[in-house]
């Protein structure tokens, strides 16, 4: 687990107990008629509202994996479905592209995504821009990884890459 969801966890048991203390004070409240009785129902209720954030904050927050050799990417392609688009910088080395991939199927995982066409399968693209020719922009699809839909640590990732798209983000880049 890391910090940030026991910092989370940590608040949520302070806040719990904060909650108790206003919930004693409330039963005390209605029994000596103070007025101010139902605005100490009000602070309770919601004390107790942000205890269940705190705990769906620390229970949903994900750390970004950092794989080493991977290269920074911005998503350009992702509903929430089966399938997700990457972008990396065209002076992407061909050895970090893998690495890339793996990163970006680690860190778009989500049991939150929903399956297109029966799909069990979370398909995501790499991809660059190159530029042939002045005013002319050309994507080039560098690799893709499959993975499952359901499961986070996944066995059977299939990373396969486009071996001709490299040689031509080669030849642009010195051409």
């Amino acid at each position: 687990m890391n910090s940030a969801a026991t910092d989370f966890f940590a608040i949520a048991g302070w806040l719990g107990w904060a909650a108790l203390a206003l919930a004693v004070l409330t039963v005390l409240a209605f029994i000596f008629g103070w007025g101010f009785r139902f605005r100490l129902v009000g602070v309770t209720a919601f004390t107790v509202v942000l205890i269940g954030g705190c705990i769906g904050f620390a229970l949903g927050f994900k750390q970004p994996v950092s794989i080493e050799g991977a290269v920074a990417f911005n998503v350009v392609y992702d509903a929430g479905g089966s399938e997700a688009v990457v972008a990396v910088e065209p002076t992407i080395a061909p050895e970090a592209i893998e690495p890339t991939l793996k990163q970006a199927a680690f860190n778009l995982f989500s049991r939150g995504r929903y399956s297109s066409q029966g799909e069990q399968q979370l398909h995501i693209r790499l991809r660059t821009i190159v530029h042939p020719q002045p005013g002319i922009s050309e994507p080039l699809y560098l690799g893709e990884v499959r993975r499952s839909l359901n499961q986070l640590d996944d066995e059977a990732m299939q990373i396969s890459t486009n071996l001709k798209a490299i040689a031509r983000l080669a030849q642009a880049e010195h051409g």
